[in-house]
C-alpha cells in the first residue's frame, strides 16, 4: 500500500507518530494522542509549532499535503480548538485526492 492509499486509520497512525517527533515521547508526558487530542488545550502547542508540524507533515506526504494552507481558511477560534483527528481528516482527504 503506498502512502496516497492509507487508510484514514493508518493516516491517524502516521499523523499521532510523526507529531511525536514534535512533542517528543507523548507517553513520558502522560497523554494519550487520540483523535480527539487537542493541540493547544491537550498538547500544549502554539501556532508556531503547527508550522514545524506542516513542515513535518510536507517532508512525510509531499508538498500537496499544506497544513498551512488548510490553517489559513480557519479563523483563530477553529486554530486553538484543532484536534489531531482534524489533522488526520484533512491528510485523508489529500492522499484520497492523488488516487
Amino acid at each position: 500500500m503506498t502512502i496516497g492509499q492509507q487508510s484514514p486509520p493508518t493516516v491517524f497512525a502516521t499523523v499521532a507518530e510523526l507529531l511525536g517527533e514534535l512533542v517528543g515521547d507523548a507517553e513520558v508526558l502522560g497523554i494519550e494522542i487520540t483523535p480527539e487530542t487537542t493541540f493547544h488545550e491537550d498538547l500544549h502547542l502554539e501556532s508556531i509549532d503547527l508550522v514545524t508540524f506542516a513542515s513535518i507533515l510536507a517532508e512525510h506526504y509531499g508538498a500537496d499535503v499544506n497544513l498551512a494552507e488548510f490553517l489559513a481558511e480557519k479563523d483563530l477560534d477553529d486554530v486553538i480548538g484543532l484536534r489531531v483527528g482534524d489533522i488526520a481528516d484533512f491528510v485523508a482527504a489529500r492522499l484520497a485526492g492523488r488516487g
